[in-house]
């Protein structure tokens, strides 16, 4: 059966760009005024830390992947000028494999003597093609250079044991705009990571809790990845985000655009993902908890400091472009030694009736590490995208439904929807739904949904079971928004994987019935 496919893009003005908001009680900083003049001027030489080898390699493809799905309408309009030729049919399948690598199919360019083109069903054809072709280049070439098993990966799985934490789970909001916070602003090796975006970073407590069981059983039974015996510790992080452009109406939709909102919802989501466990495994259970902040136009972070008691202070943040403005004149050690003395002079207090509280030693090691990581890609923006990206809202390409996603990993490439079912997270789904019916439907255009369930090969029916899955969210999305279907302005196509071998998804199913043989 073929596969269908779609696209969207939506830029805006580079409008003038609000102060950012600084707390007072942040460390003050030299040249932080030069370090905010950094995000306008890229002219400036480039950060001692920074990896502008790196740079280039991740811009390489971040631009080869989204031009192939930026040029679907280009190619389509084309189409739609020469749809009544004679020889349409042919025309259209040499100019599409030419320009998108793949052909088009003949049922639909076929009827387009007798009525209009269906460009609906193409664009959704095409845009699907596009995320398989991603898929399976992702996982063919590793082009982020840390799948797990990786020498990247195998690094900094030593760095984290060494700074005392066994695993290192991520909640970044599902917004597109940090679809990328892995691999791009943490600059993290995607297989040392767990990641589970979700709207607002408001992940389910429940599930993480579950998987906290999971990775300590593995410690008991299998000492990995080290000996239950050890005493390091599992980290959950939260990465929430703000606009330091338009933060009144480019934050996180979730909370309404209100930076102290999503800080604040975070925070508390951690404080009782920690209870949960505590609760229920004692104290000696505990795990540890970080609170990040994005800043969507400029991909620079601010990291909330825990002291050695864990307590985290929403008022007090370090600020990656301080840090940057205070070391960009050192030489490449002095300035990674100032960047851990600036992580403990940062640190959270309890209170005005409580003395700060030291850093962890471990912890400000790896908050040094992920700031040192973070230049990096705040010379990426500098120099690629003048200092902050044009495109300050959404302008995600489709929306990513279910379990899995392993390979997408691009800045407004994919709105995430994390579910099991499309009850518990009918929200996040809603979110995304209202996102594209401005970049989407707007147009005409259909809003393309991949659905994808990944699976542990290992386990008799998982794949089975993940088909199901599949089928059952398809079943409940069109129900749940029925104009659209019915309109052509939803399609769909399902995916599974096996999550226990090095693969692409596998695609079992597409809204697009076409009766042909290849494609989707």
């Amino acid at each position: 059966m073929p596969r269908p496919r779609r696209y969207g893009s939506a830029e805006r003005p580079l409008a003038p760009r609000a102060p950012a908001r600084r707390s007072p009680s942040q460390p003050n900083l030299s040249g932080s005024a030069l370090g905010r003049a950094c995000r306008l001027n890229s002219a400036l030489l480039q950060h001692p830390l920074s990896d502008a080898t790196a740079n280039e390699r991740l811009q390489a493809y971040d631009s080869e992947v989204k031009r192939s799905f930026d040029r679907i309408v280009p190619v389509l309009k084309q189409l739609s000028a020469l749809q009544h030729d004679d020889d349409f049919v042919e025309q259209a399948q040499r100019h599409a494999l030419k320009e998108l690598g793949h052909g088009l199919p003949p049922t639909i360019l076929e009827s387009a003597w007798v009525s209009q083109l269906d460009m609906r069903s193409l664009y959704a054809w095409c845009l699907f093609e596009a995320y398989e072709q991603v898929s399976a280049g992702f996982f063919r070439d590793d082009p982020l250079q840390g799948q797990e098993g990786s020498e990247s990966a195998e690094a900094f799985n030593a760095f984290l044991l060494s700074c005392g934490f066994h695993l290192l789970d991520v909640s970044p909001c599902a917004d597109g705009r940090l679809a990328h916070a892995i691999a791009y602003a943490l600059r993290l090796p995607f297989g040392s990571v767990r990641r589970r975006p979700h709207a607002g970073a408001m992940f389910d407590v429940e599930n993480t809790v579950d998987r906290w069981v999971r990775t300590e059983h593995l410690r008991y039974r299998e000492a990995r990845p080290n000996g239950a015996h050890e005493p390091t510790r599992y980290l959950k992080v939260v990465v929430y985000h703000f606009s330091s452009r338009d933060p009144g109406h480019e934050g996180c939709a979730a909370h309404g655009s209100n930076d102290a909102a999503a800080a604040a919802g975070g925070l508390r989501r951690l404080q009782e993902f920690q209870q949960a466990v505590e609760n229920s495994f004692c104290c000696g259970a505990s795990v540890d908890l970080l609170l990040i902040g994005l800043d969507t136009d400029t991909d620079a972070i601010r990291v909330h400091v825990p002291d050695v008691n864990g307590h985290t202070d929403l008022e007090r943040w370090l600020d990656a472009l301080d840090v940057y403005a205070a070391t960009q004149d050192l030489s490449a050690e002095a300035a990674r030694d100032r960047v851990l003395a600036l992580v403990l002079s940062a640190r959270s207090g309890n209170g005005d009736t409580i003395a700060d509280g030291a850093v962890d030693p471990g912890m400000a090691r790896l908050i040094a590490r992920l700031i040192e990581h973070n230049i990096s890609q705040i010379d990426f923006v500098r120099a690629y995208h003048a200092g902050a990206y044009t495109d300050a809202g959404h302008a995600e390409r489709f929306i990513g439904v279910g379990i899995g996603f392993k390979e997408i990993h691009l800045r407004n490439l994919t709105y995430f929807a994390h579910m099991d079912t499309v009850e518990e997270g009918a929200a996040d789904l809603d979110v995304g739904v209202k996102i594209f019916k401005g970049l989407n439907v707007s147009r005409g255009l259909p809003i393309p949904v991949v659905i994808r369930f990944d699976y542990h090969g290992s386990v008799p029916g998982a794949r089975e079971r993940a088909v199901l899955y599949c089928q059952r969210t398809e079943d409940a999305i069109c129900n749940r928004y029925p104009d659209l279907v019915d309109s052509g302005l939803l399609h769909t196509l399902l995916s599974v994987r096996d999550r226990d071998r090095h693969v692409p998804a596998e695609t079992v199913g597409s809204s697009i019935k076409l009766h042909t043989s290849g494609g989707h």
